[in-house]
């Protein structure tokens, strides 16, 4: 192995486990998951169903981006869907002001915004030297 893939599969690795831990843990129980978020928003303008829905994609996509995160397959867009789930969380948050986990939604968001911005560096560093 290059040294290059071990440092990106190590850069990458902390938010990978964060997405697959999430997933991994409410995949087997997901009806459970889904009803219980839909709960906490019932005195928001969100409808049940909706919230329901999101609870049952969430978990899904949760575990998804954390594989291709590890694999490093599709890996902007594993970025860029973390970057959507993320702003997702911290709207659905700010809605029931949930604060503590505005601030761990936004630091995971920041993380994956620096992954984006250091795989374009590389990739404009690769082009120079080409």
């Amino acid at each position: 192995m290059n040294k290059q893939y071990l440092t990106d599969f190590f850069l990458r690795l902390p938010i990978a486990m964060s997405f697959l831990g999430h997933g991994l843990v409410r995949l087997p129980k997901l009806d459970g998951f889904a009803s219980g978020m839909a709960e906490q928003f019932a005195a928001t303008p969100l409808p049940y169903g909706l919230v329901v829905v999101f609870g049952y994609a969430l978990a899904i996509a949760e575990f998804l981006i954390g594989v291709w995160l590890i694999s490093g397959r599709w890996f902007n867009y594993a970025l860029m869907a973390g970057l959507t789930t993320m702003t997702l969380l911290i709207f659905g948050s700010s809605l029931i002001e949930n604060w503590n986990a505005v601030s761990i939604q936004l630091i995971h968001s920041m993380y994956l915004a620096g992954l984006l911005i250091y795989q374009g560096i590389c990739r404009a560093t690769q082009e120079a030297h080409a």
